[in-house]
């Protein structure tokens, strides 16, 4: 058998996320967690390659509080095989590259990888930085921003989204990619008997000594990068309305612009 990770996160529904005022972090108490959006249709990408490719197993792995086994029970719900949670103290605190780091033990202790697939970003951080710090720890090759992939014999073929239109990629497996998600795309989510026929499958927990852990490259000490302050940015709406011709609108506008110093 062939393996497919597909690695995952659970985070706060961001519409119903506060910050505290004094300690400038978020408030998770009574906020509802979800499955990362792009994490999901990473999914939904390697539940469609199985069913193409009859002879891979999809391996999900978080890494997260023991309530993150939650996110894990969806994937295997909609048909994942197995699942993997890193769940200790010692991960508290850890950056993308520490993440990067531990999950990418994890999956060599787990299994070989022919593909691994992660979220383009998580929508509580935005920064799309762990499946490419996940490349980089196996040294293997990566393709991100991706909106479609395929299998061909021993290669991926993926669909690049960049900033005017597409690029078609090719490369040879093992490899990473990352998902991005077309506009509108509906998630799927699993029937009831789906739901109640995973609960046999087993999630596996890992400590960091587990999966055989650098302990000073996890946590806030293996962490060379740190969150100072969360903040929301000032809303302040300042509408000008100008009842000219264009041309003086436009000189206006410009007037405008500089004053405020949106430009020299």
């Amino acid at each position: 058998m062939r393996n497919i990770f597909v690695c995952i996160k659970q985070v706060p529904d961001t519409t119903e996320v506060k910050i505290n005022p004094k300690t400038g972090t978020l408030i998770r108490q009574g906020v509802p967690s979800i499955l990362n959006p792009y994490d999901h249709f990473a999914l939904v990408c390697a539940l469609k390659l199985k069913k193409e490719n009859p002879d891979f197993l999809i391996n999900v792995i978080s890494m997260g509080p023991p309530q993150a086994k939650s996110v894990i029970q969806l994937a295997l719900a909609l048909g994942c095989d197995n699942g993997y949670l890193l769940s200790d103290p010692s991960f508290a605190g850890s950056d993308t590259w520490a993440t990067s780091y531990a999950l990418s033990m994890a999956i060599k202790k787990i299994a070989k990888p022919d593909l691994i697939i992660c979220g383009m970003q998580a929508i509580d951080g935005d920064t799309a930085q762990v499946g490419p710090g996940i490349a980089a720890q196996l040294a293997i090759p990566q393709i991100t921003f991706c909106q479609e992939i395929e299998l061909r014999e021993n290669k991926l073929i993926a669909k690049k989204h960049i900033d005017d239109g597409y690029d078609i990629v090719e490369t040879s497996l093992p490899c990473l990619v990352t998902m991005s998600m077309p506009k509108d795309f509906e998630l799927p989510f699993p029937s009831f008997v789906d739901i109640v026929q995973s609960l046999s499958k087993e999630i596996k927990i890992y400590s960091a000594k587990d999966i055989g852990a650098d302990e000073n490259l996890i946590g806030l000490a293996g962490s060379p990068t740190q969150v100072l302050r969360i903040y929301p940015p000032p809303r302040e709406v300042k509408t000008v309305y100008i009842k000219s011709s264009s041309v003086e609108a436009v000189e206006r506008m410009i007037e405008i612009m500089r004053n405020e110093n949106f430009i020299k």
